[in-house]
Formats: C-alpha cells, sequence, structure tokens
C-alpha cells in the first residue's frame, strides 16, 4: 500500500510502477485505486493488451473485498483521509510505503503523518511493515540533506532513493512503466533505484518470493 496523505507525493507513480514490476514477472497482478481522482486506473485503461496484464479494481472503503485469486495486491490511496478511512485501508496492508518529497512542506506533512501514525493511531512497524521512499530527488541539493536528517531522525527506515526522471511522465501517459523497457539501457539508474525497495518488499516472506528469488 501506497500511503501518504499529503497530495503530490507520486503515490500513484510508485503504485503503477510496483504493479508493472510484479506483472513482468508473470504474477496474478491487481491495482485497487481508492483515490477519487483514479489516476492508477486512468494509467491502466492506457495499457495495450500486448503487455503483462494487470487487473483493474476500482476500489473505496465501504464495500472493498481483497481479491484472493491475485498474488500480488498493489492498492494507491486518496489524499486527506480521515481517520477512520485510514485504518480502514491499514488494515487491507501488508507492508506499507510513505513515499515523501524533498520539499519543506512535504518534509512537515510527512512528519505530522508519521506522528499520527506511530503515537496517535498507534501503527508500528510490528504491526506493519512500513518504509519510507524519497521520490523525484536531485542529491546535490540541500534540500535533499534536509529530507535525510529527518528520515535519519524517526524509527522508520529510508528504504530506496527515487531520483527525478522524466522518463516516469514518458511512460505514464502509455500506461506503461520503465519495467516494461527493462531493456534500454538509458533506463538503468531508474531501475537500480527501485532495487532496493523491491527487494525489500520480496523480503517479507510475500506471495512468490522464494520463485522470485531462484529466478533471479
Amino acid at each position: 500500500m501506497l500511503l501518504n496523505p499529503k497530495g503530490g507525493c507520486g503515490k500513484s507513480t510508485i503504485s503503477t510502477n510496483l504493479a508493472s514490476y510484479y506483472a513482468n514477472w508473470g504474477l496474478n497482478v491487481g491495482l485497487a485505486d481508492f483515490d477519487p481522482q483514479k489516476s492508477s486506473l486512468n494509467w491502466l485503461h492506457q495499457r495495450t493488451f500486448d503487455l503483462p496484464a494487470i487487473k483493474s479494481i476500482n476500489a473505496n472503503t465501504e464495500r472493498f473485498v481483497y481479491p484472493e485469486i491475485l498474488d500480488y495486491l498493489v492498492i494507491d490511496t486518496p489524499a486527506s483521509l480521515d481517520k477512520e478511512s485510514m485504518l480502514q485501508l491499514i488494515q487491507l496492508a501488508d507492508s506499507i510505503i510513505i513515499p515523501i518529497l524533498p520539499s519543506p512542506i512535504d518534509i512537515q506533512a510527512a512528519g505530522y503523518f508519521i506522528y499520527q501514525l506511530l503515537l496517535k493511531y498507534r501503527i508500528t512497524s510490528e504491526d506493519k511493515n512500513i518504509c519510507l521512499v524519497a521520490n523525484r530527488v536531485r542529491e546535490r541539493t540541500q534540500i535533499y540533506g534536509e529530507l535525510i536528517k529527518f528520515t535519519n531522525s524517526i524509527k522508520l527506515p529510508l528504504i530506496a532513493t527515487l531520483h527525478d526522471s522524466q522518463n516516469y511522465i514518458k511512460y505514464s501517459s502509455k500506461g506503461t512503466s520503465i519495467f516494461d523497457y527493462k531493456d534500454k539501457h538509458y533506463l538503468t539508474r531508474s531501475i537500480e533505484d527501485w532495487m532496493p525497495l523491491t527487494d525489500w518488499l520480496n523480503s517479507k516472506e510475500t506471495p512468490f518470493f522464494s520463485r522470485i528469488k531462484q529466478d533471479s
């Protein structure tokens, strides 16, 4: 599950790329979009039949049923969640990814959200697999240094750093992801950015981890 009540932090981009990553392993993958804007499902509607299939799930918190036929379900969540909706969504997830942008507003908002998650709602890493992902990063900037200071100060691991790249915009309009073009040499750095995150997810004893580990 991609979770951060701050809008524009990259939840849909990460959701769609993760769904594509698992689909390219030949797994039965679903993409559930709880966001009223349906950005992830709009991406999926652009996806052509010659690409690895991803099941479209138009979801809401009131009548959502986990599709048991899936190997993996990637969940995209909306911004501005109230407490009840957030807790309902959290119960659906085995692993929670919190994307954070390197900007003062996003760092402050993430700090408040993580405070609520860990202290107010009492959701900890013992209850769920929770990690942080730095998104749209330019490393040689002062604000990136501030983001690292922030992530070092809390009790959640910063698993991956995804660099700012126009490739995500380029492919999203086609219903594709960087993992659909992993043989392209110019995508090497972007794909390498994802390896710590996918390794972390696969290490959580998720379905078919043993097959992925063996094949890789």
